[in-house]
């Protein structure tokens, strides 16, 4: 048995599509599918269920699917290991984010990279589900998501800060005078908000579900920075995390209202792989993270 099968049979669980999956392994697809035939006459049972097209796994897929996820991440865990033996903390830290995360990036990755400037990094912005996978695929080495809402399995975990809800409107506009807003008061108006594929707005609809609300939002992304730039031009409100007014500030004419009615927060924090040995690039971010004083750094823009 080959590590390169094990790795195409990964591929085509994920891209569901034997020519993505060719692609994404850089081969041909006849290649990626004489490596499956292989691997299945090697482990006597049938992985692929085929037709014209890919149909899915078999249950023995299924199964040898999670015991190659297991090896091929401790694989590259042992080659990122060798790497930063023998040339100390190189190579690239590769950081799955969640959309609400993306503000405070910055702020963990300033103390790794001043202690190794020959670091490289690569931040991508994902749901938490697309973490998840990654960490388990070993696509990434730590992530940034939420710990107590949805929380994934298979990983370790340090808890960063605490995220709150923020009501965003023109100072013109409706409950702009208010020190505080119940959630029910803003469903009804004409409101930005996150799309519903993203665990930010699954946590909104629970709260508004909670309050006995229902929004009917004008506008719908899966970017926060749309959402903001329509804040931003009075065409409606929003209902943001305060991370957010740490990177980009508060609009002029727009007022920040804290949420209540119920009072909500989440813990948001970095996750890695629950895996001896831990992976060195890993367990060097979590340790550089430390001392970074996030839950100050963020708020002081909302309590502005």
């Amino acid at each position: 048995m080959l590590v390169q099968q094990l790795t195409y049979l990964s591929a085509l669980a994920r891209e569901r599509h034997f020519g993505r999956a060719a692609d994404a392994c850089h081969v041909t697809q006849p290649t990626l599918s004489a490596g499956l035939r292989r691997l299945e006459e090697e482990l006597g049972v049938p992985l692929v269920r085929r037709g014209r097209r890919y149909e899915g796994l078999t249950a023995e897929g299924e199964r040898i699917l999670a015991w190659a996820h297991r090896l091929l991440a401790d694989v590259e865990g042992l080659r990122a290991d060798v790497r930063v033996m023998r040339d100390g903390l190189v190579g690239r830290l590769r950081i799955g984010a969640i959309p609400t995360s993306l503000p405070i990036v910055s702020l963990l990755t300033a103390p790794l990279l001043r202690a190794h400037p020959d670091l490289d990094l690569a931040v991508q912005s994902m749901t938490s589900r697309q973490i998840e996978e990654g960490l388990r695929d070993a696509r990434l080495d730590v992530g940034l998501t939420y710990l107590d809402n949805e929380p994934l399995v298979g990983v370790r975990t340090r808890r960063l800060y605490e995220e709150r809800y923020l009501y965003l409107v023109q100072r013109d506009g409706p409950h702009a005078g208010a020190a505080e807003v119940g959630w029910a008061e803003v469903a009804g108006e004409r409101l930005c908000l996150l799309s519903p594929d993203m665990q930010h707005r699954r946590i909104l609809d629970a709260v508004f579900r909670a309050a006995r609300a229902q929004p009917r939002p004008m506008l719908e992304t899966n970017s926060i920075t749309t959402l903001y730039a329509h804040v931003r031009d009075g065409l409606a409100a929003g209902v943001m995390p305060h991370t957010w007014l740490h990177l980009f500030g508060l609009p002029e004419g727009v007022r920040a209202i804290p949420l209540r009615d119920p009072l909500v927060r989440h813990a948001i924090g970095v996750v890695w792989p629950d895996r001896d040995p831990e992976p060195l690039l890993a367990r060097a971010f979590v340790d550089s993270v430390r001392d970074v004083r996030v839950e100050e750094e963020v708020s002081a823009p909302a309590r502005a």
